[in-house]
């Protein structure tokens, strides 16, 4: 290996030696984020920009195809606004970013960026709906918010990030709580087919909920080191949003009446999710199904006769299937090879002259770094193939880790043995009771992850405080 390309690897700290430092430096080596000259502010650079097209395109199809439609709210929103549900606001005030000067003049009352978008939609609401026929009203917007996070890191936590938010209004309870099942699942499908990201789903403890919903339901994430990320939320807030912002409509029986809301939402925090569950120490790798390039063919010997014909060729033929990139630069074979393999493209072609000569090329799978030498006339289908079993070999590998790193206890000894000694997710039983959940974090430093939907009896009575259990929960440690 040269020594330009010994460094480029070089580049990425172990993910053993420092995990933290690996996730950073993946982040800006592999061109994914550029820190911004404000505190806490990131530049999401074309390539990680690309994912996250490529992650919206997705969901937008998937919310569509059940009735959703996008829309575009202001940015900026009355205090006075924010204030009329006070358990959102409490929820959210010490990461409100104010604006108080509109050009030199001071605002005669200030106006918060918006951290989440439930105000606006309701006071929409209570401007465009008047009769049950006007519902349901499932809208969804591409945005970015702003949250005043005192310590940041890039997806997983920064003071702007962007996101979807859906929020939805519906005629009756039993509707919106079906919506909130529905939108939960859709994250569900879409972590596990397309990012290749096995997840729990259940529902978050009364502590854990989004601030003023009735139940705040919940996909996690197990990342390679053992902790937990929230991938993706969908909350069912019954008709206290619509009763605090006066959101009425005519009901069948000319009664008015409050609708019922949900709201949902995921966000750039997977992009983050994709490089801490798949990434090694070389770089990304990245799920076939978001990765902006899926082939790179690499010319080899590319100033021979006949080689950069052919590159050219296999891209313009093997675009129209898949997406494809032909690196055609003067950059050596090796550091080509070592610069795709940290942007975690998942396949990459070889071809040199005597790869034309046998009427071959060379793929190389991201993941295993198996080499295959496939006839030129067989690439089409062996791409395909590739694809599919580099995604599955993904979610299998991202489940075994998972799994290796899921325990049950049934006393507070045993969870405190297994917090001391691993990170994971840990398994126990629960009375219910705010008090037991504190419990855990003060002497076990875990939070409660889910009760998942998909339960266990682990035993009969609360290991906090042997009182009858009531539910599973799953606990862990998490970004």
């Amino acid at each position: 290996m040269s020594e330009q390309n010994k460094k480029m690897v070089e580049a990425i700290t172990a993910q053993e030696v420092d995990f933290a430092q690996w996730y950073t430096d993946i982040c800006t080596k592999a061109e994914l984020v550029e820190y911004s000259s404000v505190k806490g502010f990131v530049v999401l650079r074309p390539y990680g920009y690309a994912i996250w097209e490529n992650i919206q395109r997705d969901l937008d199809d998937r919310f569509k195809a059940t009735g959703h439609q996008n829309v575009a709210m202001p940015m900026l929103m009355p205090e006075s606004l924010l204030k009329k549900e006070g358990e959102l606001v409490d929820g959210f005030a010490p990461e409100v970013a104010w604006v108080t000067m509109g050009g030199s003049e001071q605002l005669e009352e200030r106006l918060a960026v918006r951290p989440t978008s439930e105000t606006l939609f309701c006071d929409h609401f209570s401007h465009v709906l008047h009769s049950w026929r006007d519902l349901p009203m499932l809208y969804n917007q591409w945005c970015s918010v702003v949250r005043w996070e005192k310590t940041t890191r890039p997806f997983l936590r920064t003071r702007e990030f962007w996101w979807q938010e859906g929020h939805t209004i519906h005629e009756t309870a039993e509707e919106a709580i079906a919506e909130t099942e529905q939108q939960l699942a859709c994250y569900a499908d879409f972590c596990e087919r397309d990012l290749c990201i096995p997840v729990l789903k259940g529902r978050k403890t009364d502590k854990e909920k989004f601030a003023g919903a009735d139940a705040t339901y919940t996909i996690e994430a197990m990342m390679k080191d053992g902790k937990a990320l929230q991938s993706g939320t969908s909350h069912y807030f019954g008709d206290k949003f619509s009763r605090a912002y006066d959101v009425t409509f005519a009901g069948r029986d000319n009664t008015l009446r409050h609708p019922f809301q949900t709201s949902w939402g995921t966000s750039t925090r997977l992009i983050g999710a994709i490089i801490m569950t798949h990434g090694d120490d070389d770089g990304l790798i990245l799920p076939p199904a978001i990765a902006p390039i899926q082939l790179v063919v690499v010319p080899v010997a590319a100033h021979k006769p006949g080689v950069l014909e052919k590159a050219r060729e296999l891209k313009e033929r093997l675009g129209k299937q898949f997406k494809v990139h032909l690196d055609d630069s003067d950059n050596s074979p090796g550091w080509k090879f070592s610069q795709y393999e940290m942007k975690g493209v998942p396949l990459r072609l070889e071809i040199g002259p005597k790869d034309i000569e046998k009427g071959q090329c060379v793929l190389v799978r991201r993941d295993t770094r198996e080499k295959y030498f496939v006839p030129l006339a067989d690439l089409e289908t062996e791409i395909s193939r590739l694809l599919q079993e580099l995604a599955q070999n993904l979610y299998n590998r991202a489940l075994e880790n998972r799994e290796k790193r899921t325990w049950s206890a049934t006393t507070m000894e045993q969870v405190k043995q297994l917090s001391a000694e691993h990170t994971g997710f840990i398994k126990t039983m629960w009375c219910g009771d705010l008090a037991c959940e504190e419990k855990m974090k003060e002497e076990a430093g875990l939070s409660s992850r889910c009760m998942p939907f998909e339960q266990e009896a682990l035993s009969d009575v609360c290991p906090c405080c042997g009182r009858p259990a009531k539910t599973m929960v799953v606990w862990g440690k998490a970004y």
